[in-house]
């Protein structure tokens, strides 16, 4: 039956059932497209432009503060569910909260950072104080740093002291 043969009494009631019927539907098929697009965080301002939208309405009907009422829960679940749907697209996450205090976003500056940061960290480990191998067949002395600088130390010793021999033997 089309809106021309309806009887003149019945269009407004059957406008209303309409209204009541379509408008979650459609509601849920603009923020499902709304949150495929954009993602959740473009929902939330979505969302809270259509509940200011509603509390500012003029309604003349006798129960216009329960129909906001209806209305602002109807937004709130359907937005709510859009979100949960797997479909929807997820935002990435809001880094500017972790960002350290004072942190520029100039490149320059981001790379002057850097570098001062490098060059406090520096050295970034001392070297490791032992160094072994494992050769099968035998064991090895395990010789540390400490050790190798006090072979170096002796061996430099004895080569000043035979020079101060040469020396004694020359005179």
């Amino acid at each position: 039956m089309s809106v021309q043969n309806l009887h003149p009494d019945t269009v407004d009631e059957i406008r209303m059932q309409a209204y009541s019927t379509f408008a979650p539907v459609l509601l849920g098929a603009i923020a499902h497209r709304l949150a495929q697009c954009q993602g959740t965080k473009e929902m939330g301002e979505a969302e809270k432009s259509l509940i200011c939208l509603i509390e500012d309405s003029d309604v003349a009907a006798p129960h216009a503060e329960a129909m906001k009422e209806f209305a602002i829960e109807l937004v709130v679940s359907t937005m709510r569910n859009v979100r949960e749907h797997p479909d929807s697209k997820r935002d990435l996450e809001e880094i500017d909260g972790r960002r350290a205090q004072g942190r520029s976003e100039i490149p320059e500056t981001l790379e002057e950072q850097l570098q001062s940061g490098l060059e406090d960290s520096f050295p970034a480990s001392d070297p490791p104080a032992v160094v072994s191998t494992a050769i099968t067949g035998g064991s090895k002395n395990i010789v540390g740093t400490d050790e190798v600088l006090r072979r170096k130390k002796a061996a430099r010793r004895r080569a000043e002291d035979g020079r101060a021999d040469i020396k004694g033997d020359l005179r």
